[in-house]
């Protein structure tokens, strides 16, 4: 009996397998759970939520830039703050992760809305326009010249390198176009949107305030072309509070939690402390915010650890509850980012309403009111000679640099650019580490692969920078 039911499944199963043709034999092995097709939508939004991850990590196999910026120092391990970036090859994991994970999902997806017929595409590709040229400018600053205009080609493995200056022209030039056609107001993308839900006003501001980063970065080297786009971004609509910034919401439990919370508290390490660096200046103004940056006072204030030592984890503060938690959002720029891009464009003559003292307190206060602070203490600390912009030390440079510092903690990658751009040691010192007693790095160096599988084009690279060394700088910085 079970041989006769064997054989009437199998003849069964042969007669429904001549009902159908090729395709729909296909069909039937297709796994819905690994697609071979992927829509455009699922693309940009796997894109977007690498680079976020990306920006915001404290993974050490990935990112260093909390560690650049001296907002935190290590423990057990200290290569990182000892500026080691190739023993654990940092410079080629986040190479890797930004031109396959975001700029090639980016990439494809375009091409695909492209020849979709989708009545939103217009400002969908938009949107990924905007994402695209914050990749792109994380890879300027953080490597000077790279493969550009011949880099996501898959047939040619050997992509030359642009000049860095180049690059930025062509993105202020890509920023142009998607800003006009967010203007109109249409919808883009909707769920798939984790950033702003499809909101093209939300977007449209995302933009301007990126090129007004972008032009205030170049300031020094190109102060005409700085001026007209910092003024047409200002004059188009940045940021105008925190309510409009840039940031990701992480969820509270598994697989879309904070990246932090992953490194740390997850994985139950106790690899950081907060760095001395930053927390003795903190101290020395009587910040507020120390206390919300940091928790666990050691003999009644806030201690940071020696920066590039081996620091005892309980000798030291640690990172505070608010960055720890699993459902903290990730933030690619800001109102307290914009709000001192707008001082210091007022303080370099460019036309754009209010004062640089008005742009200053309003980056402080609001970095006072995001990380759990009052008005009230806001202004207390406003009004310290101190702080206050009439009185604080030095001239505009060192004001808004040391705030502007501040006012970036936990987004240590433009903590960095805030020291790179201003002058390095000169505006902000930063510590020589303990160990390798090596300078601040100024850039990334090169990844190995690149070294050794695009050696040609690599080389020429790191001659027209000055040197493929981490002390080269990028081409805007004074």
């Amino acid at each position: 009996m079970k041989n006769i039911l064997k054989i009437s499944i199998t003849c069964i199963s042969l007669i429904l397998l001549a009902c159908h043709t090729d395709n729909e034999y296909e069909e039937f092995n297709r796994n819905p759970k690994n697609p071979s097709v992927v829509p455009y939508a699922t693309l940009f939004t796997s894109a977007t939520k690498s680079l976020v991850d990306e920006i915001v990590t404290t993974n050490y196999n990935t990112s260093i830039y909390k560690f650049l910026a001296q907002y935190w120092t290590q423990t057990t391990y200290i290569d990182e703050t000892n500026f080691d970036m190739q023993g654990r090859r940092i410079p080629q994991n986040h190479w890797g992760t930004i031109y396959r994970n975001v700029l090639f999902d980016l990439k494809d997806a375009k091409v695909r809305a492209e020849a979709g017929t989708s009545i939103n595409k217009t400002v969908e590709i938009a949107q990924m326009t905007v994402l695209e040229v914050f990749a792109w400018q994380n890879l300027v600053d953080t490597f000077g010249d790279i493969p550009y205009t011949e880099a996501l080609d898959p047939t040619n493995l050997l992509p030359k390198y642009d000049d860095a200056a180049g690059i930025y022209t062509s993105l202020f030039a890509n920023l142009d176009v998607a800003i006009t056609a967010l203007s109109s107001g249409a919808k883009g993308f909707g769920s798939s949107d984790l950033l702003y839900g499809g909101d093209s006003a939300g977007w449209k501001r995302f933009a301007n305030s990126l090129k007004l980063r972008m032009a205030m970065r170049i300031a020094d080297v190109n102060p005409a072309d700085s001026k007209k786009h910092a003024e047409a971004a200002i004059a188009s609509g940045v940021f105008t509070s925190n309510a409009h910034n840039t940031a990701l919401a992480y969820l509270s439990s598994p697989p879309n939690t904070n990246p932090i919370w992953v490194s740390i508290v997850q994985s139950g390490r106790k690899d950081y402390v907060a760095c001395k660096t930053f927390v003795d200046v903190l101290n020395g103004l009587s910040d507020p915010r120390v206390n919300l940056f940091f928790k666990d006072q050691v003999g009644g204030v806030i201690v940071g650890g020696p920066y590039g030592s081996n620091n005892t984890y309980g000798d030291f503060s640690h990172i505070a509850a608010k960055v720890l938690a699993a459902d903290f959002e990730g933030t690619l720029i800001d109102f307290v980012e914009v709000s001192f891009l707008q001082a210091e464009a007022v303080e370099r003559g460019y036309t754009l309403s209010g004062t640089a003292a008005q742009h200053y307190t309003n980056g402080v206060t609001s970095s006072m009111l995001y990380w759990g602070g009052t008005a009230a203490q806001a202004a207390a600390y406003l009004a310290t000679p101190a702080v206050a912009y009439a009185t604080a030390t030095g001239d505009w440079r060192q004001k808004i640099a040391t705030q502007f510092w501040i006012g970036m903690y936990n987004r240590g990658f433009e903590g960095w650019n805030v020291w790179r751009r201003f002058g390095g040691n000169t505006v902000i010192s930063l510590a020589i580490p303990t160990e390798s007693k090596l300078p601040v790095p100024n850039r990334y160096t090169y990844p190995q692969n690149e070294q050794q599988l695009n050696e040609t084009n690599r080389a020429a690279a790191a001659s027209a920078i000055g040197g493929d060394t981490q002390g080269t700088k990028i081409f805007w910085q004074p």
